[in-house]
């Protein structure tokens, strides 16, 4: 479906409602293969440059750590963050990965070209593991171009 507004001159294209649906199912495809990387995975998303969220898959059997309004919050934080660091690109280069750590969760994300994914792991989860886990993902978010 594509709309034009010819008065501004502006030509906007619009993914049919099929598209979507079968966009949002490989995202959640691939949310769950990122839980499949490693049992210390707890929570596996996709989120848009603002933080909201395409897909997401929590590991069976894991409660939640953040309310749902913490959860909005986190992600909005994760989303500004990434596009700040953006800014940088030119000095310091791309960012490969951040990684913050809190008493009780791991949060690792992973910047794509317009998407980011956000990974939270087990406090257990050890530096090593995170490495490992990163270049899975990368690999993984590159060749599903889940990043589009």
């Amino acid at each position: 479906m594509i709309y034009i507004l010819k008065s501004q001159g502006i030509l906007l294209s619009m993914p049919n409602r099929d598209q979507l649906r079968e966009d949002i199912l490989k995202t959640k495809e691939f949310c769950s293969r990122i839980l499949g990387i490693s049992s210390k995975i707890r929570y596996a998303a996709v989120m848009n440059e603002f933080g909201r969220t395409i897909a997401g898959q929590l590991r069976k059997n894991v409660v939640p750590l953040f309310t749902p309004v913490e959860a909005r919050n986190e992600n909005y934080i994760e989303a500004t963050r990434t596009r700040f660091r953006r800014n940088f690109d030119k000095s310091i280069g791309k960012t490969n990965f951040t990684f913050t750590e809190n008493e009780k969760v791991k949060i690792l994300v992973i910047p794509g070209e317009t998407n980011f994914c956000y990974v939270t792991l087990d406090k257990e989860a050890e530096l090593t593991e995170v490495e490992q886990i990163v270049d899975a993902i990368r690999k993984s978010f590159i060749s599903n171009k889940v990043d589009q």
